[in-house]
């Protein structure tokens, strides 16, 4: 039986979300067998459907027919819960854009299930001899809120680590796995009667430490390349039937990254059923390129040789999120391996400067927009000309900001002007990377993007209406 389904909306996307729905089960090269459901639209008079409220369409919504769900634009804030205890049906939010609906409806209405994942990512501290064990510990749970599902303590060359102790058994305290990195034997060894569960890294010659304690080895080849004495070091821990990670290193552009990604081709194919791990932040970190599309393919590459462990860092400033890209990248490559699917459509958690999408609508439809409106409020949409200012007394389109102040008639409104400054510039940057722009909305730069405070808006907006009243009233 086909859904019924009620979508509530305003009056300027009205007409738009028609066209969107009978697009949809409309069957094409791309979709030949469109979804196919029953539905009815309900515009409650307000004019952005943004502004919607969930005590607002309780107002207006005086029943919902034979629907069995309700669809709310994405941007409807509050709780939805009493329009379904009112309605008796389930109520869910949309795409934030109704152009979006495609997509929406090509997943059954369903986000991509990215809860699972098959590589565990160690996250180095590299400073932490140079730190206190607070500091550590305060970093390890940043690294854990990223994603971290292990935290790396680096020991320095030629530097005591006189608090490893403290160090790990605080890390432990605290719920968190741990490993160690060091070329020092006595560190390792240290480390590991001190309760780590990892120790990197270990070749055939410091294979004695593994006997020594519990913590699970990360092997790596006794000079760099050597892989017969990494091949030693497996085939010793195998017959020991000891458990381990291998690693092959992973080594920077233009010193043996190609060579490199051949080795750890050669090493799952000798051995298809071990651990692997990856270390890459020679390449985050090693790279002066943005690291969400470093940790694409690396995670693409990872995906296909079926590696279980990376080694990340965050000590660049331009990789401060690595260890958070790379827990997203994980995600969707595991999805999409799962799917037999290109790593598309999946999030948006690695678009950090561009979208797919990032116009929605092209000049001629912002114009047929523009033309509904009867009031003063301005309204800001961006098209492939540039970005596009409206209100009831006519339509202005420019690329830079300063273009429209003449124009605006802000000049003695101060909180109004702020706010146009501040819509103008967002949009302004959205046009120029080619990046979706949502009016009153942060733009949206993936797994960096900062959580918006709401509270922050609302005092402007109150200051605002204040500032309105007092003008008025005099």
């Amino acid at each position: 039986m086909a859904e019924k389904l009620l979508f509530v909306t305003g009056k300027l996307a009205e007409k738009s979300l028609h066209k969107v729905l009978q697009d949809i089960q409309t069957p094409s090269d791309k979709n030949p067998k469109p979804p196919q459901f029953k539905y009815r639209v309900e515009q409650i008079g307000v004019s952005v459907a943004a502004l919607m409220t969930p005590d607002l369409i309780a107002r207006r919504l005086k029943n919902t027919g034979d629907a069995n769900k309700m669809i709310l634009p994405g941007l409807c804030q509050g709780d939805l819960s009493q329009l379904h205890r009112q309605y008796g049906i389930p109520v869910e939010r949309g795409p934030k854009d109704l152009k979006d609906l495609p997509q929406y409806f090509g997943h059954q209405g369903v986000e991509p299930d990215l809860i699972q994942y098959s590589v565990q990512i160690f996250a180095e501290i590299v400073d932490a001899p140079d730190l206190t064990v607070d500091a550590i510990l305060k970093k390890a749970l940043h690294f854990q809120t990223q994603g971290a599902n292990v935290i790396d303590l680096g020991c320095l060359p030629g530097k005591s680590f006189t608090h490893l102790t403290e160090s790990i058994q605080a890390l432990k305290a605290a719920g968190l796995k741990v490993s160690v990195d060091s070329m020092r034997s006595d560190d390792l060894l240290l480390a590991g009667k001190s309760g780590a569960d990892y120790l990197l890294s270990l070749t055939e010659k410091t294979l004695w430490i593994a006997d020594e304690v519990a913590a699970i080895p990360i092997l790596i080849p006794a000079k760099p390349g050597n892989m017969a004495s990494l091949y030693r070091a497996i085939e010793y821990c195998l017959k020991q039937d000891k458990p381990f990670i291998a690693d092959a290193i992973l080594d920077p552009i233009h010193f043996g990254l190609a060579d490199s990604i051949v080795r750890y081709h050669k090493l799952r194919k000798k051995y298809p059923q071990i651990q692997i791990m990856m270390g890459i932040g020679n390449l985050t970190e090693l790279t002066d390129a943005d690291t969400t599309g470093i940790n694409a393919i690396l995670f693409g590459l990872i995906s296909e040789l079926n590696i279980q462990a990376v080694l990340a860092t965050s000590v660049s400033p331009h990789a401060v999120n690595a260890i958070a890209e790379a827990d997203n990248a994980r995600r969707v490559m595991y999805r999409a391996r799962l799917d037999d699917r290109l790593p598309r459509g999946y999030s948006n958690g690695l678009l950090g400067l561009h979208d797919r999408k990032p116009f929605p609508y092209n000049a001629v439809e912002v114009s047929e927009f523009a033309a509904q409106i009867k009031d003063p409020s301005f309204r800001i949409m961006v098209s492939e000309k540039g970005v596009h200012v409206y209100n009831r007394d006519g339509l202005l389109q420019a690329v830079d900001p300063f273009a429209f102040y003449p124009n605006l008639g802000v000049q003695n409104d101060a909180s109004h002007a702020f706010y146009l400054g501040v819509e103008l510039a967002r949009a302004q940057i959205a046009w120029q990377l080619k990046k979706r722009y949502v009016q009153d909305e942060a733009l949206d730069w993936g797994v960096s993007s900062e959580v918006e405070n709401l509270d922050d808006r609302k005092s402007h907006r109150e200051a605002s209406l204040k500032e309105k009243q007092q003008k008025d009233s005099k």
